[in-house]
This record gives structure tokens, C-alpha cells and sequence, in this order.
């Protein structure tokens, strides 16, 4: 498989390392981790793999520098009241996460992560802290609430549909075949999903309210 971008677009653009980590996170969100190499990034970029070592030093380099991009795209927790920034947070990376699906699993791996990558953990860890969390209460909060963000984002990109529509099709075709007298219970919930108004996306933030409400509670009174 030859990766190609647009010829003249191609010499208009002077190979940096900017340009080489653009390219290869698209690249990544177009075909996945495995197809990356640094010959099929050099072919996306039409030019020599050897001269991509002029930007970065090796493949975990290459990693180092896209998924700081990606955490480039976070939003940052802002200073002030704890939930909602904690919300606006999770919200953001969870979309991040839907729309470059290739980096849940090799986003927290990297041995020398970027500053954007630094300033985000930071970020986080200050607004907990000023908010009055101890640091053992800041560990489990930040814990719990990665857990939940990455493990309902890979939830959501390993289901068989990708908008609400796609999903009342899908749980009608199955309600078909669901067996009313034998399993009552699922026949409800697909006969639910089928509604209109019913988006799985929306759960996530359900579920959301539900862990910061939980971390609300382990947070020492203000004096």
C-alpha cells in the first residue's frame, strides 16, 4: 500500500518536525499504529524515509511527539471550582480519544513525554490540590477518573455503529431476533435503544456526573 498526499500541496510544505508529526498522526488516524512505519510516513510525505530522521530520532520519538499533539488538544482544567473543570476535561479527552482512536492505548506509556503532555498532568493534579484534595486523594480521583474516560471511550470505539441512528437500526435488528418470553429484560433495553431520543453517547456523561459526585464526597469540607 503506497501512502500519497498531493504532489504540489507537498513541495509547498518545508519538511519540519511540526510537518513530519502532522503527517504521521494522520496517517495514524487514517490507518491505525501498525501501518505506521517511517517508509509509508515518507511516502505520505513524498520524500526519502531517511531524511525524516533530520526531525526525529527514531519511531518512540516519532510516538513521543504525536501524542503530544494529541494532548495538545485537551483541554486543559482551568483554575476555580474543581467539578466543572474536572467535567470539561473529561468531555474533551473522551472526544480527543473517539477521534484519534489509534492513542488510548500508548497515551500515558511514553517515557519522555512533551510539555503539552507535562502541562496537562500538571494542570490537573493543581486543580485538585487547590482545591483542597490531598495529594493521596488527588492519586485517586485523577485514577478513577481515567479509568472511567479511557475505558468508556474504548467501549464506545469497539461498538458496531458510530451515530445514534446507526444504533436504533442495530438494537431493532437484534430486538428481532431476541427472544421476548426468554430474556425479557434485554428485549426491554433494546426495545429502548430503538427510541429516537436514545444516544449511547450521552451515557458517558451520565456516568461522569455519577464518579465526580463520588470524588465530591471523599473531599475534605472547606474550613
Amino acid at each position: 500500500m503506497v501512502l500519497r498526499s498531493n504532489p504540489a500541496a507537498t513541495r509547498r510544505v518545508q519538511l519540519t518536525r511540526a510537518t513530519v508529526l502532522r503527517a504521521a498522526v494522520a496517517l495514524a488516524d487514517q490507518f491505525g499504529l501498525d501501518v505506521l512505519t517511517m517508509r509509508k510516513l515518507g511516502e505520505s510525505l513524498e520524500v526519502e524515509a531517511m531524511s525524516l530522521y533530520n526531525h526525529v530520532a527514531n519511531k518512540e520519538d516519532l510516538l513521543d511527539g504525536m501524542i503530544d499533539l494529541v494532548f495538545d488538544e485537551i483541554d486543559v482544567p482551568f483554575a476555580g471550582d474543581w467539578m466543572p473543570a474536572m467535567r470539561l476535561r473529561a468531555v474533551s479527552l473522551r472526544d480527543v480519544l473517539v477521534r484519534h482512536r489509534w492513542a488510548i492505548g500508548v497515551m500515558d506509556s511514553r517515557r519522555n513525554p512533551g510539555p503539552a503532555n507535562l502541562r496537562h498532568h500538571d494542570a490537573v493534579l493543581q486543580c485538585l490540590r487547590t482545591a483542597g484534595f490531598s495529594i493521596e486523594l488527588a492519586a485517586h480521583a485523577y485514577s478513577l477518573m481515567d479509568s472511567y474516560i479511557y475505558g468508556f471511550a474504548q467501549t464506545q470505539l469497539s461498538l458496531p455503529f458510530d451515530e445514534p441512528e446507526h444504533s436504533a437500526v442495530l438494537a431493532q435488528e437484534m430486538l428481532e431476533d431476541v427472544s421476548m418470553a426468554q430474556y425479557p429484560s434485554l428485549a426491554e433495553m433494546l426495545a429502548y435503544a430503538t427510541r429516537p431520543e436514545y444516544d449511547h453517547g450521552r451515557e458517558f456523561e451520565f456516568g461522569l456526573d455519577v464518579v465526580l459526585k463520588g470524588i465530591r464526597m471523599l473531599r475534605p469540607s472547606p474550613a
